[in-house]
């Protein structure tokens, strides 16, 4: 599990004469452990404070501190060391590879670290006990979004990072995805940090970072998250 805080952060990109700024002096900090949502219509900034707490982009401007280390002076070396290490991503589209079967597929991303879980263990443990050998095209989407999910824990990550997860799944299949999701906060400890435009999941958090216009407007905490089974959007 890891602290996680935004401080101050910009990130903006230069396209000829024009600035576009697609994150404004975003701040704010996520215990460990937590379930956050950060929640936002398209285009708010969300995705980008994503990328940039996953290493996969930098802000211009700003600390971004994970357990005390700010991440935002790591060269390139220490950001795919740190992606490798403590990050677990979960995209809306899955993103397989496609001529591997779901267990190749939590392979890849459990061979390049230490201590990770056993594949078939892992992909036991979200209810493919009995898809391991299938490839993606055999599998519904919320099937490969659970081997995407499996992928994402093996490699017991400090911090998973969830791209709109249940954006192309039904509400029952998304829901599945959210228990899941929310397991590896409670019982397995990672901090889990889940973008979405969907307000009616917010409830289930712990802590909502709503933004609007490149910008954090408002930051909720639940002192008593809503149970999975009574969420209805």
């Amino acid at each position: 599990m890891a602290y996680i805080e935004m401080a101050h952060s910009f990130k903006r990109y230069h396209m000829g004469s024009s600035t576009i700024v697609a994150n404004n002096d975003v701040s704010f900090g996520i215990e460990k452990g937590e379930l956050a949502i950060i929640l936002g219509s398209s285009g708010a900034g969300k995705s980008t404070v994503l990328n940039i707490l996953g290493g996969m982009d930098t802000n211009s401007e700003g600390q971004v501190i994970i357990d005390g280390k700010d991440i935002s002076d790591y060269t390139p070396r220490q950001l795919t060391d740190y992606r490798r290490r403590d990050i677990g991503f979960v995209f809306q589209f899955y993103n397989l590879v496609a001529n591997l079967t779901a267990k190749e597929n939590v392979e890849l991303a459990s061979e390049i670290v230490p201590d990770a879980q056993d594949p078939v263990q892992v992909l036991t443990d979200v209810g493919l006990a009995d898809r391991i050998d299938s490839f993606p095209a055999q599998l519904s989407g919320g099937e490969q979004q659970r081997v995407a999910i499996a992928r994402a824990v093996a490699k017991n990550p400090k911090i998973l990072l969830c791209d709109e997860p249940t954006g192309a799944l039904d509400y029952n299949t998304g829901k599945q995805v959210l228990q899941i999701l929310q397991d590896q906060s409670r019982a397995k400890g990672a901090t889990v940090v889940i973008v979405t435009h969907n307000s009616a999941i917010a409830p289930i958090a712990d802590r909502v970072i709503h933004m609007h216009d490149a910008r954090v407007k408002a930051i909720e905490v639940n002192e008593h998250p809503m149970d999975i089974k009574e969420l209805e959007w």
